[in-house]
Parts: C-alpha cells; structure tokens; sequence
C-alpha cells in the first residue's frame, strides 16, 4: 500500500468510519504523504545549491514509472509544478485525493464504504473498516518504533513523521499500550521525525515537506474521538 493509504487508516477511526482530524489537515498530509513516497524512491528532491532550480525548490529526479497509478499521477503533478516551493505542491496533491484512496480500500476489501443522510438531508460518507490486519501491523511497527523511541525503517519513520507533524500520533498509537504517557510518547515521535530514518540523499526533501504539514496545521485544533 502506499504511504498515503497507511496514514489515511491510521487517521480513520474504525467504529464510526470518520476522520479523527479535519479534513483539511487530513488532505495536507496525505499530500505530503504521497510527496514523500515520491522521494523516498527517488523520483522527487528539493533543489540544492548547486541546482539549476532555486534552492528549496522541488525537482524531479526520475520522472519513469512508479509502479503504482496514482504515485505516477503525483509525479506528473509535481513536474508540471516543478520549480515551485513544497507548499503548492502538497496543496495540490492533497486535492480530492481522500476520497480516490477510501475508494483503493475499499475495493480492496480494507474499509467498508457507507452511505447516508444528515437531518434526512445532506449525504454523508463513512468507511468503517472491514478487514483491520493490515493496519494492525502497522500500529504495530509504529509501537515498537516509539516504544524504543527510534527506527531505521523509513517508511515506520515517514508515518510517524507526519502524525507529530499533525500532532496525531498519541490518536494512531495508544501510549498505555507502549508504557508511555501522552507527553513521553510525542516526545519519542519528535525525535523519530527528527532522526535519520532517511537516506541523507532525500532527507532534505523530506524535512521540506514535514516543515509544510507542521506549519499549515500549527494553529488547527482536533476533534475529539479515538484513532483508526
């Protein structure tokens, strides 16, 4: 799965189907989530000094195949973007992106897709899920990364990037089911983010990205309920 879809599962709450953070914040990250995944492979970097771009500036580095249909859509958004600062580019791959990816786990038997009406009227959308074995491990992999308060994976590390950068990761990980508190476990998944999870080679870009989610949701404020 992608980076994108682990996150939206983790964001999901699995009884009630919803998002346990706004929808803006939600489409922020998964944008950045899919940016990551972009660099992590090598298809995407953030200009250097001696670059042809502007320094900070995204680039392609591979603009080949990635495997995955979306992740190529992602490529193309960012090369007709390149050149741009992160922040554009993340918007733009947020946009309408949550709901092509409840649409991926769903037909992959992940979530189950729900419809209904609010007051009788608006039409409202859950995804309660349907097989939870894959997030399962997951949570798992991100319990023993916080728990020993690093990793060298870097798919674990760009997950658990994103939740601190979303201020979310006491709402994906229980702390009592690591022996943490609140406090201990967002401190761990500070200093995860901030680790070297990542190949120097992208690590810039990364940074970039993360620097983005922290700072379009540094003032936005969670909804209660518990994590997907």
């Amino acid at each position: 799965m992608l980076l994108a879809e682990d996150l939206l599962l983790l964001l999901t709450d699995d009884d009630t189907g919803k998002p346990t953070a706004s929808g803006d914040e939600v489409d922020l990250a998964l944008g950045g989530a899919l940016l990551i995944e972009l660099a992590l492979a090598g298809h995407v970097d953030v200009a250097g000094p001696d670059e042809a771009l502007r320094q900070g500036r995204l680039l392609v580095r591979n603009p080949g195949p990635t495997g995955d249909g979306l992740l190529d859509e992602a490529l193309a958004t960012v090369g007709q973007k390149e050149g741009s600062k992160p922040q554009s580019v993340v918007t733009a791959l947020g946009k309408r992106i949550r709901g092509r990816l409840y649409e991926r786990l769903t037909e992959g038997g992940v979530l189950h897709a729900e419809e209904g009406r609010v007051l009788g009227i608006f039409p409202s959308h859950r995804w309660p899920a349907a097989d939870a074995a894959h997030e399962t491990s997951i949570r798992a992999e991100l319990e023993t990364a916080l728990r020993n308060g690093t990793t060298s994976d870097p798919r674990t590390g760009a997950l658990i990037s994103l939740l601190y950068a979303l201020r979310a990761a006491h709402r994906a990980v229980d702390p009592e089911a690591v022996g943490l508190s609140k406090r201990e476990l967002n401190g761990r998944a500070k200093g995860i983010a901030e680790g070297n999870w990542a190949a120097k080679s992208v690590r810039g870009a990364i940074d970039s990205m993360h620097a983005v989610v922290i700072a379009a949701t540094s003032s936005a404020t969670f909804p209660g309920g518990s994590g997907g």
